[in-house]
């Protein structure tokens, strides 16, 4: 049996509904609503609406699985990632501390209106020149910090920024179009999050530029673990979802460009697909004389 939640366009509104078995079934309740709920409670208005699905859902528009939540993001969490920031950074002892520090690396990623979805476009900064995709598994936490569900991440980021200075850190990651989710939720009680399968292409003029995937069985930290972190000063009475780190990174000599296609695939999760887009103003942050 399969089981996901879905945000859908409904003229100038937005709903929630449950697919199950290729059926679909309203839900009568926001995102927000149902994680601000217990999860054994928001697990039974789930599956009532399960209960009830049939047929297809008209044709509206994916949106991304967010209405009130702030996306936040964890870093250094695969050797991978870790081996990436030495790449591009001239301060690596700084990343190697992070990897096995006790505290992990946590950081804002973005308003939930900033959010992108599935065959939305992400963008690049026009004043970077290296950039890359960073495909994440996403926890979808409720107000008491327990994952209610699982969602692809996006979090698009310039490694050109980020590697002349790690407190550049939120001008590498935090921008318009640079957070991605889709294409839906798949509740937390329907998935094995040990073994999440995830895999990544990079499309250029129709041909493959780039191709790597990952387990989340490769993390070095546990999703508890970070949830936990997050929320040790923060409450987030509507949810919140933490991207958990990526371990793929292509190699030093790739960059992603406008044009290409990121396809995002997991077999528990389904497939994010942006296209990519430049963002921003190249003269905008110059210094006046």
């Amino acid at each position: 049996m399969s089981i996901s939640i879905h945000h859908l366009s409904a003229g100038n509104a937005s709903r929630w509904a449950v697919r199950q078995d290729g059926e679909w079934g309203e839900l009568d309740a926001s995102l927000a609503d149902l994680l601000a709920l217990p999860l054994d409670q928001a697990r039974a208005v789930v599956e009532a609406a399960a209960r009830e699905a049939r047929g297809d859902m008209p044709g509206d528009r994916a949106l991304p699985p967010v209405d009130r939540q702030e996306v936040w993001a964890a870093g250094v969490t695969y050797l991978r990632s870790r081996d990436g920031r030495q790449e591009e950074s001239g301060h690596g002892s700084l990343y190697d501390h992070v990897y096995v520090s006790d505290r992990p690396e946590i950081f804002f990623k973005s308003s939930p209106w900033r959010v992108v979805g599935d065959r939305d476009a992400v963008g690049i900064r026009v004043d970077s020149g290296w950039d890359v995709p960073e495909p994440e598994v996403g926890l979808v936490l409720n107000a008491a910090g327990d994952v209610f569900g699982y969602t692809l991440g996006n979090d698009m980021s310039s490694r050109a920024i980020e590697g002349e200075n790690p407190l550049y850190l939120p001008q590498a990651k935090i921008y318009d179009r640079s957070c991605a989710l889709g294409p839906a939720i798949v509740p937390s009680w329907a998935i094995d999050p040990d073994t999440i399968q995830i895999g990544m292409r990079v499309l250029r003029e129709g041909r493959e530029a780039y191709a790597g995937a990952t387990s989340t069985s490769a993390m070095a930290r546990g999703f508890t673990d970070l949830a936990g972190w997050l929320f040790r000063a923060l409450s987030f009475p509507a949810g919140v979802v933490l991207l958990t780190g990526t371990g793929i990174v292509p190699e030093a000599e790739f960059t992603t460009r406008p044009g290409d296609t990121i396809e995002i695939t997991s077999a528990a999760l389904g497939t994010l697909t942006n296209p990519v887009v430049a963002v921003g103003d190249a003269t905008g942050g110059q210094r006046r004389p």
